[in-house]
């Protein structure tokens, strides 16, 4: 069968067979679903972190300082959401995401930007600063969050599938990870969820800015550059 001939057959059979899509309480691996038309929907709050300026980045850097950016940031956005119960579902260049799903979602989400935003600050730019003196790099980074029910089916040929992650959520909180950095942002629906404690900082001052996001539909969004401690 030629290539046509198979991508022709392969898309009549996801679009006219019927799916199995199943309610799921916790994030599913890969080994949970099939390659057929198999799903399960979650509700959970995604968290999209980013480096900002990769490209100038790689642009203007050795390739080997570019990967030790890369590195350190990722390595510790990826223990922050561990330590905050979030499920680690994709690695994109310069990017995590993360699902939360359970207990104080939004809480944990929120919480795990703030904290990856306080080791950029007090971590990750102190490191660079001692060991490469001469370097005029300050990294800086964004957060997104929002919540929604999911769709997490698999795709992909059998040598190379993953899951893909279908809602609004996943979207917007990627959409809002490319906004202004350092900062977090996050959705209305998000804030709402959120304890006092992250909201009002010890000052008695909101810790949030209102704004509205054109790029995901001119919906209302919260911008910090608050930081949590670790």
């Amino acid at each position: 069968m030629t290539l046509r001939n198979n991508l022709n057959s392969q898309v009549r059979q996801v679009l006219r067979e019927q799916w199995s899509i199943n309610p799921s309480r916790g994030a599913p691996d890969l080994d949970d679903l099939s390659l057929n038309n198999d799903g399960v929907t979650i509700n959970a709050t995604v968290l999209y972190a980013d480096l900002d300026e990769s490209t100038k980045l790689v642009d203007q850097h050795e390739e080997v300082f570019a990967a030790q950016m890369y590195k350190t940031y990722l390595a510790c956005a990826a223990r922050i959401i561990s330590s905050e119960q979030g499920t680690i579902t994709a690695y994109d260049g310069d990017r995590i995401m993360a699902v939360y799903t359970g207990r104080r979602t939004a809480h944990r989400a929120v919480r795990t930007a703030l904290k990856i935003s306080y080791a950029v600050r007090e971590i990750i730019n102190p490191a660079i600063r001692e060991i490469k003196p001469n370097s005029q790099f300050v990294m800086k980074q964004a957060c997104g969050v929002d919540h929604s029910k999911l769709l997490v089916t698999r795709t992909g040929p059998r040598s190379a599938n993953d899951l893909v992650w279908v809602g609004r959520a996943a979207n917007h909180a990627a959409k809002l990870s490319s906004r202004e950095a350092p900062a977090t942002h996050i959705t209305s629906t998000v804030f709402g969820q959120l304890p006092e404690d992250l909201k009002v900082g010890k000052s008695g001052q909101t810790m949030w800015t209102q704004k509205t996001a054109p790029e995901i539909g001119n919906r209302r969004i919260y911008t910090s550059t608050a930081q949590c401690p670790l």
